[in-house]
């Protein structure tokens, strides 16, 4: 497996070879240039960086590795242990840090891990931060601190603080939500959601709280990625419960997917849409998601009478263009919600509260509310790569194929048709083609990402 570098941090899987997998000797690499910027960003030779980490298997043995080699430079590590990714996001900013990282390979199964790299707002490394720190691994000429110099590791926990909080936040609605006496089921995949969502929930005061797969283990039960076709346990456990509520997450927690009553899927991308549609009711203002997000979104926006922009895939592209239109709630189709009244980063907890809110004042089942939205259907489809194809030149060829439509070339190319669109792209974190398409069906959904796909494959 190759190792992959790029805007979303350095992933790969655990074992093999340097440089073909995130072996021990890349995780010292790249913390090695990472905390070498730091010096050279900051202009100072001793920084504060917070450490977190999911529950990955290999996540403790690669925190030792990542605390001894930002010590070695002489930065100065704050270790808050198992923790969200929006979790250490927050705790950067709390601690006046320098930087953060956290080890999380986010949906990726067990075998992967990454390094997220953040800087001192708490927030991913823009394209050029990135780059820099690329550069400066491939030199590989790091200075490491003498023995007066070494850095000091303090260990702290932040779950508390966070949940505080989303408590805090003016649109989370506590003595709603306890007064619903609600019942939820929470499917955890074996992570450190397992911690922070069932704690955070009875913080809100949710009455009864079924938990499936929250031991913290590492050894998850099922593929961690919060898609309909890996949940199929907590959908069988909604029917049998009576549960009203939901609430699936990915090993880091930047994702929120939810399930109804009845065991159907909400469907991930209408997490965003569910959550804005209550935002944009209390504080009007601008939206923004990527290209390979529903339509629903923005037709919710045009609703409550604002405006809509779409951003390249990848948070960091997201939480630009949100700062650029200044955006009241933003994020991803995959379930990630960035409410910027809390921070600019995808937040399972922030999105948890602000649901629960808007839940418990529109008193509809999930199915009911649902309903009120407008009807799309994504179906989400990839092509795996051989090495060493050329993925500009299928996309370029795409393109042309496609000319008398709508394209957006930002990202990938997105053919924007009248009964629906296609996005492809290169993913950031896998060797594969992204195939996204959407429609009012999931038939026609799948025709046209079909259509398309067949048009790359030939190209491959």
């Amino acid at each position: 497996m190759t190792l992959i570098k790029s805007i979303s941090g350095i992933r790969g899987t655990v074992g093999g070879y340097p440089g073909d997998n995130l072996t021990p000797l890349d995780i010292v690499k790249f913390v090695s240039a990472y905390a070498s910027w730091l010096k050279e960003e900051k202009k100072k030779a001793k920084a504060k960086v917070v450490l977190g980490r999911d529950a990955r298997l290999s996540g403790e043995m690669y925190a030792k590795l990542v605390e001894a080699t930002l010590c070695g430079l002489g930065h100065d590590v704050v270790n808050i242990g198992l923790a969200t990714t929006p979790t250490t996001e927050i705790a950067v900013v709390a601690e006046k840090a320098d930087g953060g990282i956290i080890l999380t390979a986010s949906h990726n199964p067990k075998q992967w891990n990454a390094l997220k790299l953040l800087n001192d707002k708490g927030e991913f490394l823009s394209a050029a931060d990135g780059a820099r720190v690329l550069e400066i691994a491939q030199q590989e000429s790091f200075e490491y601190a003498d023995i007066d110099n070494l850095g000091v590791i303090t260990c702290k926990d932040y779950t508390d603080y966070h949940i505080q909080h989303v408590l805090d936040l003016k649109l989370v609605n506590r003595e709603a939500i306890a007064k619903a006496g609600l019942k939820v089921v929470v499917d955890a995949v074996n992570s450190v959601g397992g911690i922070v969502i069932p704690a955070l929930l009875r913080a809100l005061g949710v009455k009864e709280i079924v938990e499936l797969n929250c031991e913290p283990t590492g050894r998850f039960n099922h593929n961690p990625e919060p898609i309909p076709e890996n949940l199929t346990q907590i959908s069988e456990k909604m029917k049998e419960c009576g549960a009203d509520v939901g609430i699936v997450v990915d090993p880091d927690v930047d994702r929120l997917a939810l399930v109804c009553q009845n065991g159907e899927m909400f469907v991930e991308e209408y997490t965003l849409v569910a959550v804005a549609d209550y935002v944009l009711k209390h504080t009007p203002g601008n939206t923004v998601s990527n290209l390979s997000s529903s339509r629903a979104l923005r037709d919710i926006t045009l609703a409550h009478g604002q405006e809509y922009n779409a951003a390249a895939v990848g948070e960091v592209n997201v939480v630009a263009k949100m700062k650029e239109t200044h955006a009241v709630i933003g994020g991803e189709g995959n379930g990630g919600v960035i409410y910027p009244e809390s921070h600019y980063g995808r937040d399972a907890l922030v999105g948890v509260g602000l649901f629960l809110s808007h839940f418990v004042a529109e008193g509809k089942t999930m199915t009911a509310l649902k309903a009120t939205y407008p009807k799309y259907f994504i179906s989400k489809n990839k092509l795996t790569l051989a090495p060493g194809v050329d993925v500009d030149r299928i996309l370029e060829k795409v393109k042309e194929k496609y000319a008398s439509e709508k394209i957006t070339d930002i990202d990938g190319v997105k053919i924007d048709f009248e009964s629906g669109w296609v996005h492809l792209r290169k993913s950031n974190t896998e060797p594969i083609i992204r195939v996204y398409s959407e429609s009012t069906n999931e038939a026609a959904a799948n025709r046209l990402a079909q259509e398309v796909m067949d048009v790359a494959q030939a190209l491959l």
